[in-house]
């Protein structure tokens, strides 16, 4: 049985077969995406997009105990940053959710692999 986190990107496009088929067969969530998710309907400028965000951030809340940042987590995001060899405070959230896969054993699932570049030694990363 395959076990992943899921980065935000996966989460927002899970409806889409491409990302289903690649999904583990045990999914979490980290607190980091579940942050983004919250922001998401705030940040939408049409009603249309808006119903639509906080629609998927309710099935997310429904369905997964996001992963908390905790202290092993905190301290993995400094083998995080100096594994990604450039400026952390660009991808931030990534890292973050990079950091909280560390800590816990897990792959991390993602439809941006190339913002994980160089993490490679550290966490398996899985593009879908």
């Amino acid at each position: 049985m395959s076990v992943g986190l899921l980065d935000t990107s996966v989460v927002i496009d899970w409806d889409d077969p491409a990302v289903t088929t690649k999904l583990p067969d045990e999914a979490a969530i980290c607190a980091i995406t579940l942050a983004e998710l919250t922001a998401g309907p705030h940040l939408a400028s049409a009603g249309d997009e808006r119903a639509r965000r906080q629609t998927r951030l309710q099935q997310v809340e429904a369905t997964f105990d996001a992963i908390a940042f905790d202290a092993p987590a905190a301290r993995s995001y400094g083998q995080v940053v100096v594994a990604i060899g450039r400026s952390h405070r660009r991808r931030i959230a990534d890292l973050l959710i990079a950091a909280t896969a560390h800590a816990n054993g897990l792959p991390l699932y993602t439809r941006n692999p190339d913002d994980f570049d160089g993490l490679g030694r550290l966490i398996e990363i899985i593009g879908v």
